[in-house]
């Protein structure tokens, strides 16, 4: 069974506290029949969605067609880290791309994260946009790396807003013993991601856009223009935009072998009142430097969202909360007993090499997916850059397609089980702490 329907009820919201604290519109009618538009969207996340505002500002005709609806997949119930930078090194970034490419990659990590406040005070003042994400390192060797990595940004980007911190530092502010150190980015953000989704598509209709929901694509013909079929009706577009992420299987084949869909997970525990504070001292959200991620933070009325738990199939386990509870009580035992309200799960696409895969996927359909845990920033800020590549401005587009893009082995159709294989080996070497 597709991922659009593998772990999901068709056109709703999983049962998530983000979902419980939006304020959506009702579903909107699906495609039936035929229409024309300059640019057919496919996914109504915050990368279609940019690209839907950015386009239809500028005046183009533009439809977007979602299998379920707007804000519907790991846009709408993610971590919602706006981080900066790549889930690369910029050192990395160096050795594969040279220093002007790496710059200038920098320079629209920093634009993502502008876009994403920018909008927030625009439009979606409710996404609750908030400075500040702390690292934290399990390992002596892993806080030297990322103090040293804070100290390169400062000195070679001209980036000071990243604080190395030692253990006691760290502690005053996440209320762990279970990190060494870390760093605290107050350049990079926070923001309640549903809500900023919802926010993106009204402003996109508002500009003249036609969203339609429960319009699932099954099949791209291409030409000029191209039919985007589904499976009431088609849109002849002379342009297509790829926005699925980890929910596009089987429309494309150039970008199916270079992204790979893995599930995450995230609990909402009860209200904590004063125990939150015992959590983070801050209104800062956090990750950690586990292979398999802990990222967490305190939602406005004082619960913590906890997010992390392997996954080792594309079938959401049908127990979320035990493993999820066994970390952050690990982490937090201080809180331990808390009820959980809430627990979900999401797709996400990540790559091989982990930097975001923009890509010409045929003559007139681009594609961007792949940001491997970065989406918040960056997805918003691809679509955008997919806009102003479709409209003739097509530098940005151009440094980010030139990021070399292995696919997987076998073309993608073995990438499951290596996956796995490397999951399970990550995820062991976690727990031995190696």
């Amino acid at each position: 069974m597709s991922l659009l329907h593998r772990n999901d009820t068709r056109g709703a919201f999983p049962p998530s506290w983000y979902a419980a604290t939006t304020d959506a519109p009702p579903l909107r009618p699906s495609l039936k029949g035929a229409e024309h538009a300059d640019v057919c969207v496919v996914g109504a996340g915050f990368t279609g969605l940019m690209a839907t505002l950015t386009l239809a500002r500028a005046g183009r005709r533009v439809i977007v067609l979602d299998a379920h609806r707007a804000g519907f997949g790991a846009s709408g119930r993610n971590g919602g880290q706006v981080g900066s930078g790549f889930n690369q090194s910029q050192q990395w970034i160096e050795k594969h791309q040279g220093h002007d490419a790496a710059h200038a990659l920098w320079g629209m990590s920093q634009a993502a994260k502008d876009l994403v406040r920018e909008n927030c005070a625009a439009f979606a003042g409710d996404a609750l946009f908030r400075d500040g994400i702390a690292h934290g390192d399990w390992s002596a060797a892993d806080c030297r790396e990322s103090h040293a990595d804070a100290e390169y940004l400062a000195k070679h980007y001209g980036y000071d807003q990243i604080s190395p911190l030692d253990a006691a530092a760290f502690q005053d502010i996440v209320r762990t013993k279970s990190y060494v150190g870390g760093t605290l980015d107050m350049g990079a953000g926070h923001i309640h991601p549903l809500r900023y989704a919802v926010a993106l598509a009204r402003e996109a209709e508002a500009a003249g856009a036609l969203l339609f929901d429960q319009s699932e694509v099954h099949h791209i013909a291409r030409g000029s223009p191209a039919k985007v079929q589904t499976g009431q009706g088609h849109v002849m577009a002379d342009h297509v935009i790829l926005a699925g992420n980890g929910y596009l299987s089987g429309i494309n084949k150039p970008v199916n072998a270079r992204v790979m869909p893995i599930n995450s997970f995230i609990a909402a525990t009860e209200p904590l009142g004063d125990r939150a504070a015992e959590v983070l001292s801050r209104d800062i959200a956090v990750a950690d430097s586990k292979f398999v991620v802990n990222y967490f933070r305190l939602s406005h009325d004082g619960r913590l969202l906890y997010g992390g738990r392997e996954s080792y199939g594309l079938g959401f386990p049908t127990d979320i909360t035990t493993k999820l509870r066994e970390r952050f009580e690990g982490l937090f035992p201080q809180i331990k007993g808390a009820a959980i309200d809430y627990a979900w799960g999401g797709t996400l696409g990540i790559t091989m090499n982990r930097m975001p895969c923009v890509m010409r996927a045929g003559p007139n359909i681009l594609s961007a997916s792949g940001f491997s845990g970065h989406g918040v920033a960056l997805s918003g800020f691809s679509g955008q850059v997919l806009a102003e590549a479709i409209i003739g401005q097509s530098d940005r587009f151009d440094i980010l397609s030139d990021l070399p893009m292995p696919v997987f082995p076998g073309a993608g159709a073995f990438r499951a089980p290596l996956l796995t294989l490397a999951m399970t080996w990550y995820a062991m070497r976690d727990r031995l702490g190696v």
